[in-house]
C-alpha cells in the first residue's frame, strides 16, 4: 500500500513527468549520434514488427490473463503508459506497479490486480524460454536453473502470503489452460518480433548473424535479467553484448546493436505511452477530486 501511494504521488508530479519526456528525447538524441554508421532501412525494418509486438501483442496477452471485462484498447493504453514508465525504473518495476494501480483503479481488488500482473510476467518469461527452444537454438543450462529458481521463489512467495498476507491473494479464478496457451502463443509472437529488431539493429552495423546464433545469444543475456538496470545500461544488456562478441562480432558493432535496440525503444513509448499518460492522468485526478455537495 505503502509503494503504491509512492507511486502515485510521484506519477502526479509535474516536473516527474516533465523530466520523463526530456529523458526519453534526450536518450535517443545522445546515443544515436554517438553510433558508428549504420543503415537506416534494417532498423526500420525491425522496429515496425517490434512495436507490433510490444504495443499490440503483448496488452493483448495481459488481456487474455486478466479476468476484469476491460476492452482491448483500455489493456493496449494501460501498457503503453507502463512501458514508458518502466524505461524510467531499473528493471521495469514502474511498469508494473503502474499495471496495477490502473486495474485497481478500473475496479478490481488488490490481489486479483498483482496476479494478473504476476502471472503475465510469467507467461512472458516462459513465452521466451519456449521460443528460444523451439526455434532450435541451444538453451544455456544456467537460463534453465535460473528460471527453475524464480518459480520455486514464486512458489515459497505464495505460500508465506497465503500465510501472513491473505488478503492480496487473487479472489477470482486463475485463467484456464485455454487462455494460457493463447497466452503464451502471443509470447512467442512477441519473442520473434525481439529478434527482427536484433536482426535489423546488427544488420544496421553492418554485420549479420544466422536467426538461431541470434537467439543462443539472446536467450543467453537473459540470464542476467535477474539483476535489474536502466535500459540500455542493465546487465543483461551487457550480457547481450558479450554474446555477440563471443559469436565473432566485433566489440563496437555489438555495443552500437544493442545501443541502438535500447534507444528504440524511448521513441514508441513517448510518442504512444507519453501521451496516454497524460491524459490518463488527467482523468485519474479528475476522478480523485472530490464533487462538492450542492445545498
Amino acid at each position: 500500500m505503502e509503494t503504491l501511494g509512492a507511486l502515485r504521488a510521484v506519477l502526479h508530479s509535474r516536473a516527474v513527468l516533465v523530466l520523463g519526456v526530456v529523458v526519453a528525447i534526450a536518450v535517443p538524441a545522445v546515443t544515436l549520434p554517438g553510433l558508428p554508421s549504420v543503415a537506416v532501412w534494417p532498423v526500420v525494418l525491425g522496429l515496425v514488427p517490434w512495436v507490433v509486438g510490444k504495443y499490440v501483442l503483448c496488452p493483448l496477452r495481459w488481456r487474455v490473463l486478466t479476468n476484469a471485462g476491460l476492452g482491448r484498447w483500455w489493456h493496449t493504453r494501460a501498457y503503453a503508459e507502463s512501458e514508458l514508465l518502466g524505461l524510467l525504473t531499473p528493471g521495469h518495476v514502474g511498469a508494473d506497479l503502474w499495471r496495477m494501480r490502473r486495474l485497481t483503479h478500473a475496479g478490481l481488488v488488490r490481489g486479483d490486480a498483482l496476479a494478473s500482473v504476476a502471472v503475465d510476467r510469467l507467461v512472458g518469461a516462459l513465452g521466451l524460454t519456449v521460443f528460444v527452444a523451439f526455434a532450435g537454438s541451444t538453451l544455456p543450462v544456467r537460463m534453465l536453473l535460473t528460471a527453475l529458481g524464480l518459480g520455486a521463489a514464486g512458489l515459497v512467495v505464495v505460500v508465506l502470503v497465503r500465510r501472513f498476507r491473505p488478503h492480496l491473494l487473487p479472489t477470482g479464478p486463475l485463467p484456464p489452460p485455454r487462455r494460457l496457451l493463447q497466452a503464451l502463443v502471443l509470447s512467442m509472437g512477441y519473442q520473434s518480433t525481439i529478434a527482427l529488431l536484433l536482426l535489423g539493429t546488427l544488420g544496421a552495423t553492418g554485420h549479420t548473424l544466422s536467426p538461431l546464433e541470434l537467439l543462443g545469444a539472446f536467450g543467453a543475456s537473459q540470464v542476467a535479467g535477474a539483476v535489474p538496470g536502466p535500459n540500455g545500461a542493465s546487465p543483461r544488456d551487457g550480457a547481450l553484448v558479450v554474446a555477440l562478441v563471443a559469436l565473432g562480432i566485433p566489440w563496437t558493432a555489438a555495443a552500437a546493436a544493442v545501443t541502438l535496440k535500447a534507444a528504440l525503444a524511448w521513441l514508441p513509448a513517448l510518442a504512444l505511452g507519453g501521451v496516454s499518460l497524460i491524459v490518463t492522468r488527467r482523468l485519474l485526478r479528475r476522478t480523485a477530486t472530490p464533487v462538492p455537495l450542492v445545498a
